[in-house]
């Protein structure tokens, strides 16, 4: 994107919300304007045999371009890590522990308030129940050190699992690197689906503790992949998007207010 260097100031509708690909003065001028960063926190996580390890990550980062194009926000750089349980023994799945998450993600929304910025949202592409309880608590954590600093903790593959009332898919008990997730990596690009992995359930015990996690769900599926679609993804992320959209203009709202 070209950009006059010479101006002092920037135009919004211009601006590149990825920090990562910011300058040092277009980050000043971008978080003195914005005021609002999400962060993005994904995994390095097996996803059957067909999807990336980092389906999570790059599901919550599509998610959060397609709704800073209609209402800016700085995007940070993801977290590429969390903590995984039940697929902690499949091959290709790195976690890390909750304590390392909670430091992580509290010790990053420290360093953004330094940075002037005053509303903080934490979007998991990551559904696990400890790995988010670990966000929330890192939430509560920076909400009790900073007063001036607005929080919104989420998971977004909550809003994408939606769609399953609306009836855009067919899998009814549809999870991990089933339909849903298998129709937003096509979406996003058809070459990262490498072929396709049999429609399987995980067969945990509850409330059971699986200490052989790998065999009670050998292919890492949740759900049916073979019906999925582009179009359904593409329908997918218009519904996360929108429901971002309305998160980011509530924190504003918030922030105004303040």
């Amino acid at each position: 994107m070209a950009r006059n260097r010479d101006r002092a100031k920037f135009s919004v509708k211009e601006i590149f919300v990825n920090v990562s690909r910011m300058t040092m003065r277009e980050f000043a001028e971008a978080a003195a304007a914005f005021k609002i960063a999400l962060l993005p926190v994904g995994s390095t996580e097996e996803h059957g045999l067909h999807l990336p390890l980092d389906t999570d990550t790059m599901q919550i980062v599509r998610t959060a371009e397609l709704a800073a194009e209609k209402v800016p926000f700085l995007i940070c750089p993801p977290l590429h890590y969390g903590y995984c349980r039940s697929t902690s023994d499949h091959p290709g799945t790195i976690s890390i522990s909750p304590k390392t998450l909670r430091r992580l993600i509290f010790d990053i929304g420290e360093s953004l308030h330094k940075n002037g910025i005053r509303g903080l949202i934490i979007a998991s592409g990551h559904a696990g129940g400890i790995h988010m309880s670990a966000l929330e608590e890192s939430g509560e954590a920076l909400a009790q050190k900073f007063p001036d600093l607005e929080l919104a903790v989420f998971c977004e593959y909550h809003w994408a699992k939606e769609v399953l009332a609306s009836g855009v898919i067919q899998t009814t008990d549809d999870g991990h690197a089933g339909e849903i997730e298998t129709s937003r990596i096509l979406a996003l690009d058809p070459t990262l689906v490498k072929g396709m992995s049999p429609e399987e359930y995980p067969r945990f015990e509850k409330p059971f503790i699986s200490r052989k996690k790998l065999s009670d769900w050998p292919g890492g599926v949740w759900g049916n992949p073979s019906l999925a679609t582009a179009e359904k993804g593409e329908a997918i992320y218009r519904i996360t998007s929108q429901k971002l959209v309305a998160l980011v203009r509530r924190m504003k709202e918030r922030l105004a207010e303040r």
